[in-house]
């Protein structure tokens, strides 16, 4: 199975280089090959002309503009440009780590599931994340928890890993920070169960390029709520169009 790996990318200078690297080397299971796709969202700093670099040597390259349009349009490029019979996500920082891959993929691989969340609050407390967003965490995993029954520890996880037939049917319209609760929301309305797996974390701050404020806390908390009560005839009908039955369960 090939395996791509999503890489939304802005002003991350000092750290890609290093997280290319790892998601290079990290290992996967004997039966997968591995596709990389960096999304490059507007990064002003040097960052560009990194990612057009690598672009010679096997990774494919997109959205490259002088605009930043946000996290969840460059994670809707990748997703577009994916070939993959699983997509991962990863962040362009330090926080999460790629030799986590295989954990986090084993349960699709073996047909279990559909969806997996690296959860960094599973059986262990992050060490190092402020607690502003220990706190906006918890808040947004017990809201997804309450409205979706996704019986989730970490909804907020970057690392996030999907049987890419399920995430290619899910209309995504998130432009920013939103693509977390968004995804969540829809994967659950289409009757899809989250499972978790235990992952490393690595907190970063602001000074180290850390980009998630309280503004953004605000818009994902609104996402869970209004998707809720808005979205889920419209996607039962796409899942139903594509030939796909679902557990509509929440």
């Amino acid at each position: 199975m090939k395996v791509s790996i999503i890489i939304p990318v802005y002003n991350e200078f000092r750290a890609f280089d290093q997280v290319l690297d790892r998601v290079r080397r990290a290992p996967l299971a004997d039966s997968c090959t591995k596709e990389i796709i960096v999304v490059d969202d507007g990064s002003n700093d040097g960052t560009a002309a990194k990612v057009r670099d690598y672009g010679l040597q096997g990774v494919i390259i997109a959205h490259q503009s002088v605009l930043n349009f946000g996290k969840g349009t460059a994670v809707r490029v990748g997703i577009a440009l994916a070939s993959g019979d699983i997509v991962l996500i990863q962040d362009g920082d330090l926080e999460y780590d790629p030799n986590d891959y295989p954990r986090i993929i084993e349960p699709i691989l073996r047909g279990d599931v559909d969806v997996v969340y690296g959860s960094r609050f599973l059986g262990q407390s992050p060490k190092g994340m402020a607690l502003r967003n220990l706190v906006a965490n918890r808040i947004l995993t017990v809201v997804a928890n309450l409205l979706y029954g996704a019986r989730l520890t970490d909804e907020a996880t970057a690392y996030k890993a999907f049987r890419a037939s399920v995430l290619k049917q899910i209309p995504l319209q998130c432009r920013g920070f939103e693509f977390c609760p968004e995804v969540t929301a829809k994967v659950r309305l289409l009757g899809y169960n989250i499972h978790e797996v235990p992952i490393s974390y690595n907190a970063r701050g602001v000074a180290e390029g850390k980009k998630i404020c309280a503004r953004h806390g605000f818009e994902a908390l609104w996402t869970l709520i209004r998707y809720r009560f808005t979205t889920r005839g419209g996607l039962v009908a796409r899942a139903r169009g594509l030939g796909r039955g679902a557990d509509h369960s929440c």
